[in-house]
């Protein structure tokens, strides 16, 4: 089954990777907006999911968020992040930059020993203001799914067709090393082409590049529900906790959800 959100705020929900965490949705309620197009994503396929309906402002966003942890306060549900997913990519919105410090603002006030993290394919790094408001938040987690351009082609289906992943190390590069680094593994099918990013020749790479740009944390997943692909698997947890130890050889934590 699909899973759209259909408010701006929602849950909190219980994330395998990050605990209790309140969701905020940037996008439409009613469909998706993407600038990848990732065969496992639980949102679906783009192009089933088209919008009709204008992205919430940026004063909607704040006063729902506001609304939701006061509320939140009363019943004494303390959230452990802020989490900025929803039905697409958040840092395509155009007021990303300030949503993000009216949510600071937001957070300190009512819960400052929560965390704000977002969800991104890193695409929108390019632009400064998505940049710096990436560089605010206490968890910019960041997708690279291979360190191979034509196994992203395949997998996550960028829609920039200037796409390289060596455009995406640079900009991940600028965080230092003060960023989260996110990587979905999976094998199977996809209108006729073999998607397989567990491979040794696969993972030798992608090493390479976690070597490279020494994030500080590691998340390695698999798929956790239906995907509009029909014919993927998911990898097996023994494969992810192998590729974990690999990861914890170069001195990086890993988060392992199978």
């Amino acid at each position: 089954m699909t899973i759209l959100f259909h408010e701006i705020v929602y849950g909190p929900v219980h994330s395998r990777r990050m605990g209790t965490s309140l969701g905020v949705n940037l996008l439409p309620y009613d469909g998706k907006l993407c600038s990848f197009d990732c065969i496992y994503c639980e949102c679906g396929f783009n192009r089933d999911f088209r919008t009709k309906t204008k992205l919430p402002d940026r004063e909607n966003v704040r006063a729902a968020l506001e609304d939701r942890l006061q509320q939140l306060q009363r019943e004494r549900v303390t959230p452990d992040v802020i989490t900025f997913a929803g039905n697409g990519e958040p840092t395509m919105h155009p007021e990303f930059d300030g949503i993000i410090d009216d949510t600071l603002v937001l957070r300190n006030r009512y819960f400052p020993g929560a965390k704000i993290s977002v969800l991104s394919n890193g695409l929108h790094l390019n632009k400064k203001e998505v940049f710096d408001a990436m560089r605010k938040v206490d968890n910019p987690i960041l997708k690279l799914d291979s360190a191979f351009d034509e196994t992203v082609r395949l997998i996550d289906r960028p829609n920039a067709p200037g796409y390289s992943v060596a455009m995406q190390v640079d900009h991940y590069k600028q965080f230092q090393g003060n960023f989260i680094l996110q990587t979905l593994f999976l094998k199977g099918t996809f209108e006729g082409n073999v998607i397989d990013n567990t491979t040794e020749k696969e993972i030798s790479a992608w090493l390479a590049l976690v070597r490279e740009l020494r994030p500080r944390e590691v998340m390695i997943y698999t798929i956790d529900r239906e995907t509009p692909a029909r014919e993927l698997e998911k990898a097996p947890l023994a494969l992810l906790q192998k590729i974990s130890a690999r990861v914890g050889e170069l001195g990086i934590k890993t988060n392992v959800a199978g």
